[in-house]
């Protein structure tokens, strides 16, 4: 016999964490909330789930309401469920995370006055952010780091055709630690992933350097063995 379960309204959250790469900084997505509590904090986007909402539509919609983003492919981070985590009572939030290029023409523009703005802020100069978000980005953070060493997730982040300082740098600032160039080239040209274009850099003021392609059918094909830029 089935029983007559009582029906719950939605007592959980969305937070998502955006990593973007621009102008040699890596980057998160914050906004400035425009209600209690925490209104006028920076804080990760994030909102309730409708009751009647998958998480992943649900993560999709409250990115696009909260910047003005749409499209965004995000993998599920975590879940968070202190007890003490939101000052007004029992709230759990799931995080979902993602890496994007920043290349100037994504802009953020929220739909929805729950956020009075969103922008990209330097990882590397954060300031204290609204509940538990804080502990939600260096987990991210975390999970990045780990997956650099077996997955090529940098890729996404930086512009289609890109140098091989352009790559170091982007791994010494996700990894926070700085990277022999010498073994660092070698590693990466010896995966095989990478496919040298006859171009060079344009508009420099020093030696314009070799561009370079990810090649994503030679990953698929061919990467089995595990990236480690720590060894």
């Amino acid at each position: 016999m089935q029983e007559n379960l009582p029906k719950f309204d939605s007592v959980f959250t969305i937070d998502c964490v955006i990593f973007g790469f621009d102008e040699g900084e890596l980057k998160i997505l914050l906004i400035e909330r425009n209600e209690e509590p925490f209104k006028g904090w920076w804080a990760l986007p994030g909102y309730y789930v409708e009751q009647e909402e998958s998480i992943d539509h649900g993560a999709g919609r409250i990115l696009y309401e909260l910047t003005g983003l749409r499209d965004i492919y995000m993998e599920q981070l975590y879940t968070f469920g202190d007890v003490d985590r939101h000052p007004q009572g029992r709230v759990i939030t799931v995080a979902y995370f993602a890496m994007i290029r920043l290349n100037g023409q994504k802009e953020l523009k929220p739909v929805n006055t729950y956020a009075r703005k969103a922008f990209w802020h330097p990882v590397n100069e954060l300031p204290k952010l609204a509940y538990d978000h804080t502990k939600i980005f260096e987990r991210s953070l975390e999970k990045i780091r780990r997956k650099i060493s077996y997955q090529p997730i940098a890729f996404e982040l930086l512009p289609e055709k890109f140098t091989l300082t352009q790559l170091q740098h982007l791994y010494e600032l996700i990894l926070n630690t700085k990277l022999d160039k010498r073994n660092f080239r070698k590693k990466m040209l010896n995966y095989g992933i990478l496919k040298e274009l006859d171009e060079k850099q344009r508009g420099v003021s020093y030696r314009a350097a070799t561009l370079y392609k990810f090649d994503k059918r030679k990953y698929a094909r061919l990467f089995q063995k595990e990236l480690s830029f720590n060894k």
